[in-house]
C-alpha cells in the first residue's frame, strides 16, 4: 500500500474513531435541530457537563460540530457537510447488515407503526395543496429553533392532553428530530388510539433542512 493511500485511510479510521460512541451519535442528533448550549445538550442526553463537553470537543476536532461563544455560553451546532447524509447511510448499513439493529427496529418502532411513511417529496406536495396538518412533535425550544412551514408545535407529553387542539377532518403528518426519535412513533400511536388518520414523515427536520426545503423559524 502506497504511503498516500495509508495516511487517507488512517483519516477515515481517526473520522470512524469520533462516531464510535453511542453518545456522540445522540449528541449529533440534538446539535442537528439547531444551536445548544452544552448545558442544555448535558441534560437532554442524561449526562454530566463534564462528559457532555468531552464528546464535544472530540465532535468538534474531526470536523463534525462546530462551537461558537454567545456571552458565557458556548454553543453548538452541526458543521457544514454530509455529515447527515453519512449518519443516513450507517443507518441503512446497520438495518440491513446487523441483525440486532433490525430486531430492535422491528420489535420496537414497527410495532408502535407499521404503516409506511410520509416522504419529502409527497409531504411537499400536500403541503402545496393544503391537504394536511405538520405536527411538530419535538420539544418547544428545538421548534423555535427552525420547523417545517405551518408546523403546529405540539411536545409530545403534552399531546394527550391537547387532541382538541388537532383538527379530526385532515391527514397529520407528524415528526420530530429524525429516522429513530420515538416521539413520532409514540405521537402516531396515540393519535391512532383516539380515531385520528396520522402518518410520520420519513425522517425530521434536520434532513427536510438539509435537503433545502424552506423552514419556518418562530
Amino acid at each position: 500500500m502506497s504511503r498516500a493511500k495509508l495516511q487517507v485511510f488512517e483519516q477515515f479510521a481517526e473520522l470512524a474513531r469520533v462516531l464510535g460512541h453511542a453518545h456522540r451519535l445522540e449528541l449529533l442528533e440534538y446539535v442537528a435541530q439547531g444551536e445548544r448550549s452544552v448545558e442544555r445538550l448535558a441534560q437532554l442526553s442524561g449526562l454530566s457537563v463534564a462528559n457532555a463537553s468531552q464528546h464535544l470537543k472530540q465532535l468538534r476536532l474531526g470536523g463534525f460540530v462546530q462551537a461558537r461563544r454567545d456571552g458565557k455560553r458556548v454553543l453548538y451546532g452541526l458543521a457544514d457537510g454530509p455529515i447527515l447524509s453519512l449518519l443516513a447511510a450507517l443507518r441503512t448499513y446497520a438495518e440491513r447488515n446487523r441483525p440486532e439493529v433490525g430486531k430492535i427496529v422491528s420489535d420496537y418502532f414497527h410495532r408502535l407503526d407499521e404503516l409506511e411513511p410520509v416522504s419529502r417529496k409527497e409531504l411537499v406536495h400536500r403541503l402545496k395543496a393544503g391537504t394536511v396538518v405538520v405536527l411538530d412533535v419535538r420539544p418547544q425550544d428545538e421548534f423555535v429553533l427552525g420547523h417545517l412551514p405551518g408546523a403546529v408545535n405540539i411536545p409530545v407529553d403534552e399531546l394527550k392532553r391537547r387532541l382538541a387542539d388537532i383538527p379530526k377532518n385532515q391527514e397529520i403528518v407528524a415528526y420530530c428530530r429524525g429516522p429513530y426519535c420515538v416521539f413520532s412513533f409514540e405521537a402516531v400511536a396515540l393519535l391512532r388510539r383516539h380515531g385520528y388518520k396520522v402518518r410520520r414523515l420519513q425522517d425530521g427536520y434536520p434532513e427536510w433542512r438539509a435537503a433545502g426545503l424552506p423552514v419556518g423559524s418562530s
